[in-house]
């Protein structure tokens, strides 16, 4: 089961969330996620457990604990949607030549 941990300290680091999360069974991999460029932490991360009884039980009981004086938040990841957009920017329309 994908487990979704938000509001994480930047100092938190992989080791010590799967150190948390290893209390309640198996965890098979954590990732935090990083901005690409400055290698900073977004503030939020997934933890893998392989059984869903000691995952939901840890989200149960991780949620709403402290780690390094931050109160995480913690539920079952949802998948990534298809439909995400780069970029950004607003379209415009009526481009070309204009007519009078």
């Amino acid at each position: 089961m994908n487990i979704y941990v938000g509001n994480l300290s930047h100092q938190v680091t992989e080791d010590e969330l799967r150190e948390a999360f290893e209390a309640f069974g198996e965890v098979t991999s954590v990732n935090i996620i990083k901005d690409k460029y400055s290698g900073e932490s977004k503030g939020f991360g997934f933890v893998e457990m392989p059984a869903k009884p000691e995952a939901t039980t840890a989200m149960e009981e991780m949620n709403g604990k402290e780690i390094k004086d931050r109160t995480i938040a913690v539920n079952e990841a949802r998948p990534r949607s298809d439909n995400r957009r780069g970029g950004g920017g607003r379209q415009r329309s009526g481009g070309g030549p204009r007519r009078y």
